[in-house]
């Protein structure tokens, strides 16, 4: 049988090209999306639909995770966690429900997904699970306290994760991009971004495709001896 994995946040720029690396690979996909149905169903019409079932699901709500449980009807043996927003400006400035949404989003959903697909895995002594963090989860990041608490929390709760599932034959880890080339960048202007480049040392943002890449090298066999890694994908920017 196919290797199964789910992928959550495969619309955005990082996890579809997470997602065209796995499909291509041979991986049966679940993939889940909020809003952006279209990049979805460009994946359908480009690799058929036979391997690939779509997710609509709002994880910013507390009901998102039981749409995933109630759709997915196969193990996974691989579960990419990619979803995410940020926020940019003070702390003092962000309303409560966004704070609740950012929150529920980027810790509470990947717990409770975590939790729910997690006993399959255990019972067959494998599995992959990989969390996209970042940067300021690590450092931190001025205007952005909130985007840093909650990339944080992902960053500990894989170091954690790792250990006690560990002994069941399933490797948790994360990767820490610096700043890359997708949607979230929207908020900054060329010349800011173009100053900011300018502050790492390759002199670049990173491509949705280098994060994919690294995360296919953390599910490969290549990676059997790591787990509770958080992988800098920064281009020297720390």
């Amino acid at each position: 049988m196919k290797k199964t994995a789910l992928i959550i946040g495969a619309s955005g720029d990082i996890g579809s090209a997470i997602a065209t690396n796995l499909i291509e690979n041979g991986y049966f996909t679940y993939l889940h999306y909020h809003r952006d149905i279209t990049t979805i169903q460009k994946f359908e019409n480009k690799y058929g639909s036979e391997n690939i079932v779509k997710i609509q699901a709002d994880l910013s709500d507390t009901k998102g995770v039981k749409i995933l449980q109630d759709t997915i009807t196969r193990n996974i043996d691989t579960l990419i966690y990619t979803a995410g927003t940020s926020f940019y400006g003070l702390m003092t400035e962000i309303e409560e429900e966004a704070k609740q949404n950012m929150i529920q989003l980027n810790v509470t959903s990947l717990y409770s997904a975590i939790q729910a697909f997690l006993p399959s895995m255990v019972t067959n002594k494998t599995g992959n699970i990989v969390v996209i963090s970042s940067i300021w989860g690590e450092i931190g990041a001025s205007c952005e306290v909130l985007y840093s608490m909650v990339k944080g929390a992902q960053i500990s709760f894989v170091k954690a994760l790792a250990k006690e599932v560990a002994p069941s034959g399933i490797r948790v880890n994360a990767v820490a991009p610096g700043a890359v080339q997708t949607k979230m960048l929207h908020h900054f202007t060329e010349e800011e971004k173009k100053s900011i480049a300018e502050e790492i040392p390759m002199g670049r943002f990173a491509s949705p495709k280098e994060i994919a890449e690294t995360v296919s090298f953390l599910i490969s066999s290549k990676a059997s001896y790591t787990t509770g890694q958080i992988l800098g994908v920064n281009g020297g920017w720390n």
